[in-house]
C-alpha cells in the first residue's frame, strides 16, 4: 500500500489568526481540504492518515465527509513538535502497515502538491527505499564571515531545496523513529524526517519538485495561494 501521513498538528502562530492555519477557509474550503483532495484524487494513494492538533479531530472527520475524502482512515493526535507529530503518525501505523509499504509524509499546509510530484516521489521510493521532493536552488548563497561581510560562497549547483512530500519504506521509517527518539538523534529544533535520516547515516534520493508547492506560513503565503487558485495560464505558454 501507499499510505499518506498528512501533518496538521501545528497551531500556526505566525499566521496571526484565531484558528490553526490549516483550518483557515479559502474560497469556502479549509486549506487542509485542498491538500487532502490532492491525495484523494491520486490513483496511487491507498489510504490517508491525518496527524491533527488536539480538539480538531471531529472537525477533520466532518470535513472529510463533507468533501468526500473517502481515503481518510485514521486521525491521530500530534505532539509538541513537528518530529513528535510525525513519530505519532508513524507509530500508529505499526501493526497496520507492512514493511514494504510506502509512507508519504506531507505538510497539510502545502495544498498545491501536483500529481506528477506525488507520482515521482512514490516511484523513486519504490526504486531506492526513500525519496524527497527537491528543487534546484537558483539564488547565490554566501557564507557570512562576520556580521557585515563574506569571503566565501557555496556553488548553487551543489544545492537542492527539499520539502514535502517525502516517501520512505515503512520498515526503514519505523526503525528510524524508534532509534532517533531512543538516542536523541535528529529530533530537536527544526529537524524533519529527511534531516533525521541523514543524521542516522542514511542516503536520501531526490524526486521531482514544483515551485507551486508552497508552504502557507504567513499571510503573504496565503495571498499567493489564492492567486494560484484563481490564475489562468496565458494562451501562448506551452
Amino acid at each position: 500500500m501507499n499510505i499518506a501521513i498528512i501533518l496538521a498538528g501545528g497551531a500556526g502562530h505566525r499566521m496571526g489568526q484565531d484558528i490553526p492555519k490549516q483550518f483557515i477557509n479559502v474560497y469556502d474550503k479549509p486549506v487542509l481540504l485542498y491538500t487532502l483532495e490532492g491525495f484523494e484524487r491520486h490513483p496511487q494513494i491507498d489510504a490517508i492518515e491525518v496527524v491533527c492538533i488536539d480538539g480538531w479531530h471531529d472537525v477533520v472527520w466532518a470535513y472529510a465527509k463533507q468533501f468526500s475524502i473517502t481515503k481518510l482512515k485514521w486521525v491521530v493526535s500530534g505532539g509538541a513538535t513537528g518530529q513528535e507529530s510525525i513519530r505519532n503518525g508513524v507509530y500508529h501505523l505499526e501493526g497496520i502497515a507492512s514493511d514494504d509499504d510506502t509512507i508519504i509524509i506531507h505538510d497539510g499546509i502545502r495544498p498545491l502538491v501536483e500529481p506528477s510530484v506525488l507520482t515521482d516521489v512514490i516511484s523513486k521510493c519504490k526504486q531506492y527505499g526513500n525519496a524527497v521532493t527537491a528543487m534546484p536552488y537558483n539564488e547565490q548563497i554566501f557564507v557570512a564571515d562576520d556580521e557585515i561581510s563574506t569571503i566565501q560562497y557555496i556553488p548553487r549547483e551543489t544545492l537542492r531545496r527539499v520539502s514535502t512530500p517525502q516517501a520512505y519504506r515503512f520498515s526503514k521509517l519505523v526503525w528510524a523513529y524508534h532509534k532517533a527518539f531512543e538516542e536523541g538523534i535528529g529530533i530537536y529544533g527544526s529537524h524533519y524526517t529527511n534531516t533525521m535520516m541523514v543524521e542516522l547515516g542514511e542516503r536520501l534520493y531526490f524526486a521531482a519538485g514544483s515551485d507551486k508547492n508552497i508552504k502557507l506560513t504567513t499571510k503573504d503565503d496565503l495571498e499567493m495561494f489564492k492567486a494560484y487558485l484563481t490564475q489562468e495560464r496565458a494562451n501562448w505558454l506551452k
